[in-house]
């Protein structure tokens, strides 16, 4: 299930150039199957250069390997409890590089290792599952269709037990790249934050409980009818929101 190895041609990292990847995305124990290889496409084809990272990697996922890169990535993977146990010993890494002056795109389980309890604790706030909610769409934890609203249009996105954002309602205002705190991009449909943009440190955040980097496979793999559009250019958006923030020494 959603197996798109990018071959040897089009492996990220794989261009002869010899230059480091702007880009890293965790793939690994941490990591469903395929979710890594989506979100390296949508940042490669908003121009970024990327590599994975991971214990089966060329490259392991410490300070040395996210020196001197922009971003980092963690895409969907398994029950947070289980995930966090593969990246805690990265954590202190990871919030070193972001508090810095790096960027970090979560996608689902991404968004929820973003949060605390267990977390890379990097939001104004923390993270909750969304089927938990009042006046959820979804109250399950198997793959499902969710409606959000982003930049003020209804989409329906693929969902998989990802959360929202309890962001403390005083970080929430000013757009993060006019020197705001938090600002929330795209909302489920009763209303509660479905991705974010949040200031940590000299860095910055993008999060999002759906994955808007879903391909058709995705959909037709376990039964789903496929929305048409899909949701990728939603998931190009929100990285494209991220690197119009200043950072580090650029940041308001």
């Amino acid at each position: 299930m959603r197996l798109w190895p990018f071959g040897r041609s089009g492996e990220p990292g794989s261009g002869g150039s010899g230059a480091a990847a702007q880009a890293l995305v965790y793939r690994g124990p941490a990591a469903m199957p395929g979710c890594a290889e989506s979100v390296a496409r949508v940042l490669q084809r908003v121009g970024l250069s990327v590599d994975f990272v991971g214990p089966k990697e060329r490259l392991p996922l410490t300070a040395q390997s996210l020196s001197g890169r922009l971003l980092y990535a963690q895409p969907g993977g398994p029950d947070l409890d289980d995930a966090w146990q593969h990246i805690a010993p990265a954590a202190e890494a990871i919030r070193d590089f972001v508090g810095g002056g790096g960027y970090y795109a979560g996608f689902c389980l991404g968004g929820y290792l973003a949060g605390r309890d267990p977390g890379l604790r990097m939001l104004p706030g923390d993270t909750d599952q969304y089927i938990g909610t009042r006046g959820a769409s979804v109250d399950h934890d198997r793959d499902a269709l969710v409606t959000v609203t982003w930049s003020g249009a209804p989409r329906e996105l693929y969902f998989q037990d990802g959360p929202y954002f309890a962001l403390k309602k005083k970080a929430v205002g000013t757009p993060v790249r006019d020197g705001g705190r938090a600002q929330v991009v795209a909302e489920y449909d009763n209303g509660l934050p479905a991705a974010v943009l949040c200031r940590y440190g000299d860095g910055v955040i993008a999060a999002v409980g759906p994955h808007p980097e879903a391909t058709d496979d995705w959909f037709t793999d376990c039964g789903l009818p496929v929305p048409r559009p899909l949701g990728i250019d939603l998931a190009e958006d929100l990285v494209r929101r991220l690197l119009d923030c200043p950072t580090g020494a650029n940041a308001s």
